[in-house]
């Protein structure tokens, strides 16, 4: 397993997030976090990430407790948090250690992977928020991950830039077989990208359904059998009189 989350718990003083929560997650696969407002999502990433140890339960990247910021783990937030005093490429570089040439080489495949090439040379005042994200995304993987974690990273984009970088992630994916975490809210970007759903509920947060998803990549949006997966979802999250 690239991933196990073992009865992982983590309540505030409002009483949200995250209680018992375990799942786990296979090499190149893709998991979804789902689930309203306040039930724990981020914070599940958050301590998989290692951004916040004051949990209970058993976080293991390839076998191992982490107590910190794992070198295997990549982190693509919902903002891009990029430097803007850097060009594209040296934003993603950044990171990287040893032969310049090399990491400068891969870097660009990178962003002609994510549609930048060309743009190498720019500065992040340049860019468009969808050509940040691009940005955002080629750094994550540059450092070749083992895991991939993704915070809602499409939700501040338009619609048609939002499917682009939907369809590119597939690409990346099966390109690079990245293992990603992504939490969304969004259910059809979660039926589209992901191998598997789990869906959260309540305050604090827990696992309410896990759904496998079998259609074959690339998916059709308009499948009816996703449609028909998307009410069972709107059913567990209790959300009533919801046309598909």
């Amino acid at each position: 397993m690239v991933l196990e989350v073992n009865q992982l718990t983590r309540i505030f003083d409002n009483q949200n997030g995250v209680k018992n929560v375990s799942f786990d997650a296979r090499e190149g696969e893709t998991i979804g976090l789902l689930g309203k407002s306040g039930s724990g999502k981020s914070t599940i990433l958050r301590a998989i990430a290692g951004l916040d140890n004051g949990y209970t339960g058993e976080v293991l990247i390839s076998g191992e407790s982490i107590d910190g910021p794992h070198p295997k783990v990549g982190v693509v937030f919902q903002e891009a948090r990029l430097f803007p005093w850097l060009t594209v490429l040296e934003n993603v570089t950044f990171t990287l250690k040893g032969n310049e040439e090399t990491n400068n080489k891969f870097a660009r495949k990178l962003l002609k992977q994510v549609g930048l090439e060309g743009a190498e040379n720019l500065y992040i005042k340049e860019l468009s928020g969808g050509m940040a994200q691009r940005v955002s995304i080629a750094r994550a993987i540059v450092a070749k991950p083992g895991l991939l974690l993704m915070d809602e990273p499409f939700s501040a984009l338009d619609a048609f830039t939002k499917m682009q970088l939907q369809d590119l992630m597939l690409d990346i994916w099966r390109a690079e077989k990245v293992t990603s975490i992504i939490v969304t809210h969004d259910i059809d970007e979660a039926l589209y990208l992901c191998n598997r759903i789990i869906v959260l509920s309540g305050k604090p947060g827990e696992v309410e359904r896990e759904f496998i998803i079998n259609e074959p990549f690339p998916r059709d949006r308009g499948s009816e059998r996703l449609a028909h997966m998307k009410k069972e979802i709107l059913q567990s999250l209790q959300i009533e009189s919801v046309r598909i």
